[in-house]
């Protein structure tokens, strides 16, 4: 199956999240810069995941530029990241007007970590429709930074949970920061 339709439905649904994400941003009522001054929780915790999303949708375009075709297997595997994806503003928003309160710090962190496993499925998927040697598989063959990621994902929803929200945020920050430039194994793969 010819790849762009997943491409395009993928751009699409991530542009809705994004929208939905943006909705929940209240207006203040006060003309005052201090009437934002109580909605800074609201607003990082947007900026976070916005930078989240962003990271997934650079990463997934890449991704599947070194991809000729896809087939069903994929087609669900990609379902399978964008459902996790959708759930991103529901569990921002949550944290956010909790002011980052354990319980949804602690639900925002096994989202973030269900969206990674899920872009890992999709990505062995793909791997497993194009050659085990393919230009994909050779690209990501030892993905430290996709298990380290996993790893911290982990780390900040047990820090959340027993120490301080603030914490776990911290680690989950830390694996945005990691992933902000885009997968250079890729890039370099795309330039070949």
């Amino acid at each position: 199956m010819d790849k762009n339709r997943l491409e395009a439905f993928s751009d699409g649904v991530i542009a809705v999240i994004i929208t939905i994400m943006v909705l929940d941003l209240k207006v203040p009522s006060g003309t005052e810069l201090s009437a934002l001054a109580p909605l800074w929780h609201v607003f990082s915790s947007y900026v976070l995941s916005f930078v989240y999303i962003g990271i997934y949708w650079n990463n997934h375009h890449h991704m599947l530029k070194l991809v000729r075709a896809i087939d069903g297997v994929v087609l669900w595997a990609n379902l399978h990241l964008l459902f996790w994806l959708s759930l991103v503003p529901f569990t921002t928003g949550w944290m956010g007007e909790n002011h980052f309160a354990r319980g949804p710090t602690i639900i925002y962190g096994v989202n973030l970590l269900l969206c990674a496993v899920a872009y890992t499925v999709l990505q062995t998927a793909l791997i497993r429709r194009e050659e085990r040697d393919g230009p994909l598989a050779r690209a990501v063959q030892r993905d430290v930074k996709g298990k380290a990621s996993m790893v911290l994902y982990v780390a900040g929803i047990v820090v959340a949970w027993l120490l301080a929200a603030w914490a776990g945020m911290a680690l989950f920050t830390l694996v945005a920061l990691m992933w902000l430039v885009p997968d250079r194994r890729i890039e370099r793969a795309i330039v070949r």
